[in-house]
C-alpha cells in the first residue's frame, strides 16, 4: 500500500508537467482513468483467485505488473505509451488491493479488522508527505520521468517481507460462476473504456459511444456486484455502492485540484502536490478515529458523517480561486475532506467484510473495488468533459473548476442520503 500511495500522490503531483510536456491537456483525464479501467478486470480475476487459492498469487503478480508498468510510463515518448504504462500499473494495483483486503479478512478476527484497515490508511502518510516534495522537485528541476522510474526500487523490500506471511493463508474453493464473472469483467472493462472515450470526445458520436458503454457496464454489474446493488437494496448491496459514490465525488475533485492551483493561482507543482500530502495525513487521522469503533458494529452512521464532511470540503474549494484567498487555504479544505474519507472508506470496508461469508470475501472485495473504479472513472470522465470543453472553447477559467467541484460535492451528498440503507434489515 505504501508503494501504491507514493505512485498515486506522485503521479497526481507531476501530471500537470507531464500533460504540458506531451501536449495533451485536452486528454488529461486519460492518464488517470486508463489506470482505473485496466484495474477493473484485474480486480475480478484477483477476487476469484483469492477465493479459490488464497491471496498470494494475485499479490505477487500484481506487484510485478505494477513495476513493469512504472518503467514503461517512465520512458514513454508519447501519451499513448504513457497510457500503456499506466495500464500495467492499473493491472498490478487492482490485483494487489483485492488480495490485501482478503488477507485482512483471513488474517484478522472481526474485532481487529478496523485497526487493520486503519493501518492501510496509515501506509499513505509517509509517501504523501515526501511524495509531493520528491515528485514536484523531480518534475520541476530534473524530469517527470523519474517520478515513475524510481517506483520499482521500492518493490523488492515489501515483496520479501510479505511472501512468508502470504503462504499462511492459502487455500479456498473455486467459484462455480468464475467463467461468467470473468466474461462480465471483460464486458465491464470494454464498457468503461467506451464510456471514457466517448465522454472525452464531447460530441454526438461520443455521446452515443458513452451510452453504449454505460449499457454494457449496467449489464456486467448485475453479475459482478451483490444482488440488488444497482437498486441500493439494504445491507451489503448499498454498502458496496457507497464506496463508489463517495470515491467518485472525492477523486474527480482531487484530479483537478493540483492543475487548478498551478493554472489559476500560479503556484509550483511541488506546492500544489503538498496540498494532497496534507489531505493524505488527514485521511489517516480519520481512519484512526474509525478504528476505535467496534468491528462488529453497524457503520452506516460513521459513513454518513464522513460523506457530509467530504461534501462540505469539496464545496469550499471554489473559494480558493477567489484572488483574495491564499492558495494555502486549499490545503485546509482538502484536509477536511480527507478526514471524512478516512472515517467513511475504511468503515465501508469493515461493513463489507462483516456482512460477507468467508467463501465470498474475495468476490465481495473485488465488487467493492470494481464499483469504486467504475464510478470514479465515470465521475472523472463526466467532470472532465467540462474541462475538455473549456480547453477547446474560450479557455479554462475559475468557473470551469468551480462547476466541476460543485458537481463532485453533489455526488457525495447523495451518498450521505443513502448511507442509512447500509444497515441490513433486522431479522
Amino acid at each position: 500500500m505504501t508503494l501504491a500511495a507514493f505512485e498515486a500522490i506522485a503521479t497526481a503531483t507531476a501530471m500537470p508537467v507531464v500533460a504540458r510536456d506531451l501536449d495533451v491537456l485536452s486528454g488529461y483525464t486519460w492518464a488517470f482513468n486508463s489506470f482505473i479501467v485496466a484495474s477493473l478486470l484485474a480486480m475480478v480475476i484477483s477476487g476469484l483467485r483469492c477465493d479459490a487459492a488464497g491471496p498470494r498469487g494475485p499479490i505477487v503478480a500484481g506487484i510485478a505488473a505494477f513495476a513493469v508498468g512504472s518503467v514503461v510510463a517512465g520512458v514513454a515518448p508519447s501519451m499513448l505509451v504513457l497510457i500503456a504504462g499506466r495500464v500495467g500499473q492499473g493491472i498490478g494495483s487492482g490485483a494487489v488491493i483485492v488480495g490485501l483486503y482478503v488477507l485482512i479478512a483471513r488474517a484478522y478476527p472481526e474485532s481487529l479488522r478496523p485497526k487493520a484497515f486503519s493501518a492501510l490508511a496509515a501506509a499513505w502518510v509517509l509517501p504523501s508527505l515526501i511524495g509531493p516534495l520528491i515528485a514536484g522537485w523531480l518534475a520541476d528541476s530534473v524530469s517527470w520521468r523519474l517520478v515513475f522510474l524510481i517506483v520499482p526500487i521500492f518493490v523488492i523490500p515489501p515483496m520479501l517481507l510479505l511472501l512468508p506471511r502470504l503462504a499462511e493463508h492459502e487455500g479456498g474453493s473455486p467459484n462455480p460462476r468464475a467463467r461468467q464473472r470473468v466474461i462480465a469483467g471483460i464486458v465491464a472493462t470494454v464498457g468503461l473504456l467506451a464510456m471514457q472515450d466517448g465522454l472525452v470526445r464531447v460530441n454526438i458520436q461520443g455521446g452515443f459511444e458513452a451510452g453504449i458503454g454505460f449499457i454494457l457496464i449496467l449489464g456486467a454489474g448485475r453479475v459482478l456486484l451483490p444482488a440488488g446493488s444497482l437498486m441500493f437494496a439494504r445491507g451489503l448491496p448499498t454498502t458496496v455502492m457507497m464506496r463508489g459514490i463517495i470515491a467518485a465525488g472525492y477523486f474527480s475533485a482531487e484530479v483537478f485540484l493540483p492543475l487548478a492551483l498551478v493554472e489559476m493561482k500560479g503556484v509550483s507543482v511541488t506546492y500544489a502536490g503538498l496540498t494532497l500530502a496534507v489531505g493524505a495525513a488527514s485521511w489517516a487521522i480519520g481512519s484512526f478515529a474509525q478504528s476505535r469503533l467496534s468491528g462488529s458494529a453497524d457503520r452506516s452512521a460513521a459513513v454518513r458523517v464522513g460523506a457530509l464532511v467530504v461534501a462540505v470540503s469539496i464545496l469550499c474549494l471554489p473559494l480558493v480561486l477567489i484572488p483574495a484567498v491564499p492558495a494555502w487555504a486549499a490545503a485546509g479544505f482538502w484536509a477536511l475532506g480527507a478526514l471524512g474519507m478516512g472515517l467513511s472508506i475504511p468503515s465501508i470496508s469493515v461493513q463489507t467484510m462483516r456482512l460477507s461469508a468467508e467463501a465470498d470475501q474475495g468476490m465481495n472485495s473485488s465488487a467493492l473495488q470494481i464499483v469504486d473504479s467504475v464510478l470514479v472513472v465515470i465521475g472523472t470522465a463526466l467532470i472532465g468533459t467540462v474541462y475538455a470543453h473549456a480547453v477547446e472553447g474560450a479557455g479554462v477559467t475559475a468557473a470551469t473548476y468551480s462547476t466541476m467541484w460543485v458537481a463532485g460535492a453533489v455526488v457525495v451528498s447523495l451518498a450521505a442520503l443513502l448511507a442509512p440503507r447500509m444497515k441490513p434489515v433486522a431479522r
